[in-house]
């Protein structure tokens, strides 16, 4: 399930407002200083220390739902059998909480830093100051802005899937399942998050090549279940007409669903969907009929996190981007499944 790229991936962040996001970035840019950056950018990569254990800051983004929960499991679960010496916070959805857990385990002398950023420009001054200390860097989930920091040239790598094929295949199947004719309301993730920019790009970019599909509302319901279903009601009422939803991932499907059954309509029959995750709620919704489709977003990042490391470690070439390659769930596979939900 992982293949190794030489493609970097442009992707953007999640979370608070962009013109707040813009502030942190730039108090942090400010902080750094000009000369810092561009010194920074001439350095080579930090090594990763010859030692056991290995202290490891892993600064989680939010613990609000089921992949995230899983992302950290995975981190937790293989700490111990790679060496690691785990230091875990968790930004509760916020990227400057999430910037300040991260300059706290610089301060703390980490040997390596590994998280998902939660926003793409706030998060690569972060990035910077790590590689100043002399602390290697690994992103895994979402990337931050390529123009900013690079991958490696300031931190080892990005591990993650491509969001734009997510959205490609999502939007396929979706196709396929109405027959090339479909109204459609789009539930996008957290503002700015990169996960939400790429699936957008890549299903807007197949729903714009088929005539018959037209995209009637497109709204955030920031990854959330309830959001979901809050968005979803609204839209509902201003578009009785739709016929599918993207959800841009299970929990705001599934909030979706609710929202749909609360209407008097049929989840599966009147309103198809299609979505991105493959949680085990979004399994087995499927298998219920009320879900059509879930592209997989595998959270299980520790164990590869763990193998880059190694490999860095050794002095073995490391691609910028270790791109992960991920299931694909609808009713003729969903039974056999399940195992991979989470």
């Amino acid at each position: 399930m992982l293949s190794l790229g030489t493609k970097t991936s442009r992707r953007c962040a999640t979370g608070i407002r962009p013109l707040a996001a813009s502030l942190v970035a730039l108090s942090l840019v400010a902080g750094l200083g000009a000369a810092g950056i561009a010194s920074a950018a001439d350095e080579a990569l930090p090594k990763i220390a010859d030692k056991k254990p290995l202290k490891v800051g892993f600064a989680q983004t939010e613990s609000n739902n089921p992949w995230r929960l899983a992302e950290t499991k995975s981190f937790k679960d293989i700490a111990a059998k790679c060496g690691w010496q785990m230091v875990m916070t968790d930004a509760n959805s916020s990227p400057a909480k999430q910037v300040a857990d991260i300059q706290s385990m610089i301060a703390q002398h980490v040997d390596l830093l590994v998280f998902p950023p939660r926003e793409e420009k706030p998060l690569a001054p972060v990035v910077l100051q790590a590689k100043k200390a002399g602390i290697p860097v690994i992103l895994v989930d979402r990337n931050v802005d390529q123009s900013m920091a690079k991958a490696g040239r300031d931190y080892i790598t990005f591990i993650g899937s491509d969001f734009i094929d997510q959205g490609h295949r999502a939007a396929d199947w979706l196709v396929k399942a109405t027959s090339g004719k479909a109204t459609i309301i789009e539930l996008e993730g957290s503002t700015g998050a990169s996960a939400a920019n790429d699936r957008k790009k890549g299903f807007d970019e197949v729903i714009a090549k088929n005539p018959g599909m037209k995209i009637i509302a497109s709204q955030s319901g920031d990854f959330a279940r309830d959001k979901g279903r809050q968005v979803m009601e609204t839209l509902l009422q201003a578009h009785p007409d739709v016929t599918a939803v993207y959800a841009h991932n299970d929990e705001m499907a599934l909030g979706a669903i609710a929202a749909i059954k609360a209407a008097g309509k049929q989840p599966g029959k009147d309103i198809v969907l299609v979505t991105i995750d493959g949680t085990k709620g979004g399994l087995e919704a499927i298998a219920a009929g009320e879900l059509g489709a879930s592209v997989q977003s595998s959270p299980f990042f520790g164990p590869l996190a763990c193998d880059v490391a190694q490999k860095f470690a050794k002095g073995e070439t490391v691609p910028p981007w270790v791109k992960v390659s991920d299931r694909f769930y609808d009713k003729s596979n969903v039974k056999e499944s399940m195992q991979y939900g989470y």
